[in-house]
């Protein structure tokens, strides 16, 4: 395989949230850069037209034109994902040898598994990930006077819907925010956040004790729903495999 130190890439979506999830996904591949990342259709093709770009991320439904338009504008030119919240577009993609379809909200480890598929298809070598175990964040949108909130992941201890909001507890105290949990748990790594209620996300490395039914994530109880328990449990006993330690009771 051919080793390439720097991978161009380009977003673009017409909704600036789902345009910073992708770059909080790529921030983990370090030979991945974005010459790019917008709403504005034009200003991309106009990048790939003069600059040598890799691989667009693109949403296939645009305002002024949709992603099959676009990738037949750009004359094999790159590579593509495609990202959407339809599924319809999978099979007229894959004719067009787009790497793969992305459908939304895009979590962390389906992400993951296109770079992978870009490998391939490219036959490039050096995408390493990044090391989780160093300085992660995710950007959530503020109030007025701050736009975005800078949250490192590991001072999230847990999360709770609140109807159209959601409050984010951090080690230093709450972030309120508009946004729900399905597009959050989007943000996070798998292994280590797992929504366990239709209301409540949780940080594994908080959880103090655990039973049948419920978590006690620092001084909150926060129940376990019963959709979620398998997906949660699954989650719980690698953790306690890989410390080697058991379980405390409520």
């Amino acid at each position: 395989m051919q080793i390439k130190e720097n991978i161009r890439c380009i977003i673009v979506d017409d909704q600036m949230f789902a345009i910073k999830i992708l770059e909080g996904h790529l921030v983990h591949f370090p030979t991945f850069s974005i010459d790019y990342a917008g709403t504005d259709i034009y200003e991309a093709l106009r990048i790939i037209d003069s600059s040598k770009i890799d691989l667009v991320f693109l949403d296939i439904q645009m305002p002024d034109m949709n992603g099959m338009q676009f990738l037949k504008l750009c004359k094999n030119k790159c590579k593509f994902i495609f990202t959407t919240a339809y599924s319809q577009y999978a099979i007229e993609g894959y004719e067009h040898d787009v790497v793969d379809f992305l459908l939304k909200p895009i979590t962390y480890e389906r992400f993951k598994k296109s770079i992978l598929k870009f490998n391939q298809h490219t036959n490039i070598a050096n995408t390493a990930e990044r090391d989780e175990t160093k300085n992660e964040h995710i950007l959530i949108k503020g109030d007025a006077k701050q736009k975005y909130h800078k949250v490192l992941l590991k001072n999230i201890v847990y999360v709770k819907g609140l109807d159209n909001y959601i409050s984010i507890q951090t080690i230093a105290g709450p972030i309120i925010t508009y946004m729900n949990l399905k597009d959050l748990i989007a943000l996070l790594p798998s292994t280590r956040f797992c929504r366990i209620h239709k209301s409540f996300i949780v940080s594994v490395d908080y959880i103090n004790y655990v039973d049948k039914s419920a978590v006690k994530v620092l001084n909150e109880i926060i129940p376990i729903g019963l959709s979620y328990k398998k997906n949660f449990f699954q989650l719980w006993e690698t953790k306690l495999n890989r410390a080697m330690i058991c379980p405390k009771q409520l």
